[in-house]
């Protein structure tokens, strides 16, 4: 049976890791953290459904006759499926300087607690529907005053809201607060540490790494076809009669490109489809933003591309529909899709914390494998599993550091995106 044959300073160094580790996991400590059965998850494919929030109709009066409908659960999948490892070698010569496997520490660290946050932000800006154009340079308040407008207006929860900026974007609002001499306690800390804070309900993060979008480049793009709207469902049933759950984040919509091409990531609206309040049902005065998160066929004349969020208009007057309208009307036949994304910039996602997850694996190493193994979690139950082995062949020890995750925007109209310096 093995031992764990860790010597004491790499027993520390570990220690100070994984407690360095939770230091730099800016985003994942601002989404929802749900855990799981490990042994469940092993059993489901480490797959599992969360559910999507309700939203619920009322009615005037009364006489409530006919207006018992069952509540429509939407759910979605969710996947533990990252496996990060960082892999090195160490010679018995090297252990000697027990500072090199210091340093060695500290950049596994370093990286896994960047994939961590790289994940996390992928979902968000790869799958945040709420889109924030803006013609100039960050500039601050104003800035993130309009992303809290399109949340109010589409009635997100207005507490746990997080922005982050790429490093550019954030320090041109923080120059921006610097210069401002109304604000000395804000200001001086703008000018000082180019920190913001907290700014129009968010709290303002700021990205070492932050994707980009590239400019779109589909001309004279429009609808191809009417009645493309999406009736929400819980479950379908095969022909088998077998039932199985539906993503309900995303929609096929036939379109027709008049040049160029259209590209995943791509964030648009729709002539004549305005947002409305998912709760009251009101209509806001802005158009509905749309993404394209997949490519079904063609790119260049008549293709069908997958969309978030779908176009839930009420058209067909059930009750799942009813209950989940984001949108005052559906789209007409040849109506003019117009892109956001001009011109190629930084994606700077922003988020209430409920849209996000973040799902915490595990990974057992059986003890009479022979390897040496050390385990610990982060504050947020992410599971960092290091282990050892002395390869008598090459005479080195085999080293590596691994950790088991999964991330997903269970809530798309929760999460967005907004866009500097576009024309």
């Amino acid at each position: 049976m093995a031992t764990n044959r860790f010597s004491k300073e790499e027993r520390v160094q570990f220690d100070e890791m994984v407690l360095g580790f939770d230091d730099q996991l800016t985003l994942s400590k601002n989404v929802n953290v749900y855990k799981t059965n490990s042994q469940m998850m092993e059993r489901s494919n480490n797959t599992i459904w969360r559910p999507q929030p309700y939203i619920m109709q009322s009615y005037e009066g009364t006489d409530m006759t006919g207006r018992f409908q069952s509540a429509t659960q939407l759910s979605v999948p969710v996947q533990i499926n990252r496996n990060r490892s960082v892999p090195w070698v160490i010679t018995p010569q090297e252990l000697n300087d027990m500072q090199q496997q210091k340093r060695i520490y500290d950049s596994a660290k370093q990286r896994l607690s960047s994939d961590l946050n790289k994940a996390i932000m992928n979902a968000a800006a790869g799958l945040g529907t709420l889109v924030v154009k803006r013609t100039t340079a960050a500039s601050g308040f104003d800035d993130v005053a309009e992303c809290e407008s399109m949340m109010n207006e589409q009635e997100i929860p207005d507490w746990d809201r997080m922005i982050a900026l790429s490093t550019r974007n954030y320090n041109q609002m923080a120059g921006n607060l610097a210069g401002r001499q109304t604000l000395s306690g804000k200001t001086l800390t703008a000018y000082d540490r180019a920190y913001i804070g907290e700014i129009a309900s968010f709290e303002a993060l700021k990205l070492q790494h932050a994707n980009t979008l590239t400019k779109a480049a589909g001309v004279s793009v429009t609808i191809n076809g009417a009645n493309q709207y999406w009736v929400p469902q819980a479950t379908q049933t095969a022909a088998s009669g077998e039932q199985s759950n539906v993503d309900n984040r995303f929609q096929p919509l036939s379109i027709t490109v008049g040049s160029g091409t259209v590209k995943v990531g791509d964030a648009f609206t729709i002539a004549g489809v305005y947002a409305i309040g998912h709760i009251s049902k009101n209509v806001t005065p802005i158009l509905k933003t749309f993404r394209i998160t997949g490519i079904f066929s063609g790119n260049g004349g008549t293709g069908v591309v997958q969309i978030s969020p779908p176009i839930v208009s009420a058209g067909g007057g059930t009750d799942a529909e009813l209950q989940y309208q984001n949108v005052d009307s559906t789209p007409a036949n040849g109506a003019a899709i117009t892109f956001l994304n001009t011109e190629t910039a930084y994606v700077n996602p922003f988020w209430q914390k409920d849209s996000l997850e973040l799902i915490p694996g595990n990974f057992v190493v059986d003890p009479n494998s022979g390897v040496e193994v050390l385990h610990a979690a982060t504050s947020q139950g992410i599971a960092i599993t290091m282990t050892k082995q002395f390869n008598n062949t090459t005479y080195v020890y085999d080293n590596r550091v691994d950790m088991f995750f999964g991330v997903s925007n269970i809530q798309p109209e929760m999460s967005g995106i907004i866009l500097f310096s576009q024309s």
